[in-house]
């Protein structure tokens, strides 16, 4: 199993997971030739995606959806969350909790807390292993870390660090909304779930979605491994840690 973040961040996101088969895309939030574009770069032909999983209806996440339909890509999302979708030929409704086949990959989603109608993440496992998919979200809860336990790579959010965002700039109205239960991750949010989860088998660990803004990628992997030292856990060692 391979992972390519093709982007990430407040300004899209898309990540391609390939196994020795066949490429699912998750999220598709920068423009349809830039993905064309990165996906050549690591060596992915668009006609060979099998799928398009979207987290939830956010332009970052779904700006380049005319991909699937020039590709005739089937397109997966939260149920309820195609009442913020338009335009896409092959859709498919996902109901949190329930799994299905895309190849050879079993994909499996789970519900996350974000201010969309119906936000999920991913699990994708096949027979060389199994990665998470963890983006906009407020908080994790015990069903969310179930769902991802046990996996070899983890793609979660470290949005921010909370003392920056509450001296930053930003009204106070969006302040509180990537503050809240529904907003983002903080970089001790983050290091919490992964502490959870982390058992130290060799995971690949790789940190996403951060704020240009209000965060810095050191202190997002700082925060981690601070938390994971707690279970002699250390870097290289017991797992791998990558911020993108």
């Amino acid at each position: 199993m391979k992972v390519d973040i093709l982007a990430s961040g407040s300004s899209g996101n898309c990540i391609a997971v390939r196994s020795s088969q066949s490429t699912i895309l998750v999220d598709v939030g920068i423009a349809k030739t830039k993905i064309e574009k990165r996906l050549l770069d690591v060596g992915i032909r668009p006609h060979s995606i099998k799928a398009v999983l979207i987290t939830h209806a956010h332009a970052d996440h779904t700006k380049g959806l005319p991909l699937a339909n020039k590709y005739k890509i089937p397109v997966f999302a939260g149920r309820d969350e195609w009442k913020s979708i338009d335009g896409v030929e092959n859709k498919w409704n996902i109901i949190a909790g329930n799994e299905f086949q895309v190849d050879d990959f079993l994909v499996k989603s789970f519900r996350t807390h974000h201010d969309a109608y119906d936000p999920v993440g991913y699990t994708l496992t096949d027979n060389e292993g199994k990665v998470s998919i963890c983006l906009d979200t407020g908080h994790v809860d015990d069903e969310m870390i179930q769902a991802m336990s046990n996996s070899d790579i983890y793609i979660i959010e470290s949005n921010h660090e909370p003392r920056m965002v509450e001296v930053s700039d930003y009204p106070d109205s969006v302040k509180a909304r990537i503050l809240s239960e529904n907003g983002h991750l903080s970089n001790q949010q983050t290091a919490a779930a992964l502490y959870r989860l982390v058992q130290g088998k060799g995971e690949k660990i790789i940190l996403t979605h951060l704020s240009s803004k209000n965060n810095m990628p050191a202190l997002a992997q700082t925060t981690v491994v601070k938390a994971l030292s707690k279970k002699e856990l250390k870097p290289g060692k017991h797992y791998e840690i990558e911020v993108v």
